[in-house]
């Protein structure tokens, strides 16, 4: 889980022997999405940190690959909504699991807090952050080069948005212009202008909010299709920076800048 998403105005709070053990109760068909490339090695849960993050009785604190849940309160701040009971979700997969998972790293196997970053998998080869998105208790996220599964993790999200569950059950999409914090957002808007420099290329939402692909992860996207966006409703996620706090914002630029890190992260309104 980083950052926070500001859809809380939104949304009401709601009040795995396979490959190494038993399963807990999944949702029907749920298996179906990213399914375990084979046997794993189990490791121990020491404790569930929140909806997308564990301890391991190692050491390790493992974040979960392509899955973004809500921020538990810390620091004085209010839990966002579903945040708890993605955590104790996530608790009771492990718990079904005997206290131990498999773990698939990613190609970038560490963040930039230093955790290690899997897809995570339960008693009978279930993809726990595929169960997650599927119930509806995150977010499905991409980051280039941990992209694997995005195909799969998309159809477990899309399930949970089609019958409306958990964070789901009422949008929280938010327009460019309801962007007030830092933080994850699911965003909606008009393009307005596409640039490109030697930063990659700028996509600007009515003002107030620009999108950034930066020229380090262009090779993940249709270039052509980025330029030809001018004018078109699009669709956002991911974690939104306030450029005024950082003093780099300049006369005339979008106070909020959202960076986009894998085509996933982008598309049009209604997809």
């Amino acid at each position: 889980m980083d950052g926070r998403y500001d859809c809380s105005r939104l949304m009401k709070k709601a009040s795995l022997a396979g490959a190494f053990f038993m399963s807990a109760i999944w949702l029907p068909g749920v298996q179906a999405f990213c399914p375990s490339p084979g046997a794993l090695a189990p490791v121990a849960v020491q404790r569930v940190v929140d909806g997308d993050t564990l301890r391991l009785a190692d050491g390790r604190n493992v974040r979960l690959i392509g899955l973004n849940t809500p921020e538990l309160g810390r620091q004085g701040r209010t839990d966002e909504p579903f945040a708890v009971v993605a955590q104790k979700r996530l608790q009771a997969l492990v718990n079904a699991s005997n206290g131990r998972v498999g773990l698939v790293p990613g190609k970038d196997s560490k963040d930039h807090y230093g955790r290690t970053l899997a897809h995570v998998y339960g008693a009978d080869g279930t993809n726990l952050e595929a169960q997650m998105l599927a119930e509806g208790l995150g977010f499905q996220v991409a980051v280039a080069p941990n992209v694997d599964l995005v195909d799969c993790l998309q159809a477990a999200e899309r399930h949970a948005r089609q019958a409306g569950l958990g964070v789901w059950r009422q949008s929280p999409v938010l327009k460019a212009e309801q962007i007030s914090a830092s933080g994850f957002a699911v965003l909606s808007g008009r393009v307005s202008k596409v640039e490109r420099n030697r930063g990659g290329i700028w996509i600007e939402l009515q003002g107030v909010v620009v999108l950034h692909v930066a020229a380090n992860v262009l090779a993940q996207f249709d270039v052509a299709a980025l330029e030809g966006l001018r004018g078109k409703q699009i669709q956002a996620r991911g974690w939104v920076v306030d450029r005024s706090r950082r003093g780099g914002l300049k006369p005339g630029q979008a106070r909020w800048m959202l960076p986009l890190t894998d085509a996933a992260m982008l598309s049009p309104v209604g997809e």
